[in-house]
């Protein structure tokens, strides 16, 4: 199993060099893959009453493709990770360019890890349909693949148009993998069709068990090896080392392929902090 770490978007501050020094430590304890998860606006709950959603535009996130282009050079062979990157918010070509650039530049790292959001908020101001997001990212995910493994790109869809264009470069990855966040049984079936990997919310107990065995089935309903689809867990430091260690024994138990630590909401307080954290992982889980 691949242990990777969550780049900690709100708590790292706005420091080029805290953001570096994470990076590179990440990369030099040996960890696989640095994930970074993804949000453009931040809403202003004062001004929404009964607002529930998890971010404000008072926490801090640095924007996902940007900060994988500096991290990739930085770095030489940690992999990079959105995880995940809100895909429906976006015009399509232009996430084909940066994740082709962003692979281009890190030698063939990029892993684009992609949902659908909760923030309405963010859809209305980047201009795109919140209600039919799902729908729309499965041929998100087709146009994609075509434009990373094709030097000119005719096609025709339900939402996109392409008449004889292509992207120049092409990424280093043809085509770069695409893995899918959330936990609704809908995204499970499409992941099982065209998702290369999975990564869930939550613990690795029975209800995710049971989870992991439906994309099994359902990708083998499609035609799949089920083998081919990964799954990425997360892990968050609290507790003890033992408890650390518990929750690594669980995500291998399921069959997960790929964990990742997470240092945010651990009560740390200076990006030091965050790198100590991740060597006292390595310590607890060699």
């Amino acid at each position: 199993m691949r242990i990777g770490v969550v780049f900690p978007q709100t708590e790292i501050g706005a420091d080029p060099a805290a953001v570096r020094d994470f990076a590179q430590a990440a990369e030099s304890l040996g960890y696989t893959h640095l994930l970074a998860y993804d949000h453009v606006l931040g809403a202003n709950a004062g001004s929404r009453p009964g607002w529930h959603g998890a971010y404000r535009h008072t926490d801090g996130f640095h924007e996902v493709m940007v900060l994988l282009g500096y991290v990739a050079g930085l770095t030489e062979t940690i992999e990079l990770v959105t995880g995940i990157l809100i895909l429906p918010q976006r015009q399509t070509p232009l996430v084909a360019k940066q994740a082709a650039e962003v692979d281009v530049l890190s030698g063939g790292r990029l892993r684009l890890g992609i949902g659908i959001g909760w923030n309405d908020v963010e859809y209305e101001a980047l201009s795109e349909d919140f209600h039919n997001r799902g729908r729309r990212s499965e041929e998100q995910i087709k146009v994609l693949r075509l434009l990373w493994t094709n030097d000119l790109v005719t096609y025709k869809g339900r939402w996109h148009t392409i008449t004889d264009g292509g992207i120049t470069p092409l990424p280093a990855q043809r085509p770069i993998p695409v893995w899918f966040g959330g936990m609704d049984e809908r995204v499970l079936k499409r992941l099982a069709r065209v998702g290369d990997g999975w990564m869930p919310q939550g613990s690795p107990d029975d209800r995710l068990l049971a989870m992991i065995e439906r994309v099994r089935s359902y990708a083998s309903d499609a035609g799949r090896d089920p083998a081919e689809i990964g799954v990425d867990g997360r892990t968050t430091l609290h507790g003890t080392p033992d408890d650390w260690a518990r929750q690594f024994a669980g995500w291998k138990e399921v069959g997960a392929t790929h964990i990742s630590v997470n240092t945010m909401a651990a009560g740390l307080s200076t990006p030091d902090d965050h790198i100590d954290a991740l060597r006292r992982f390595k310590e607890a889980v060699p």
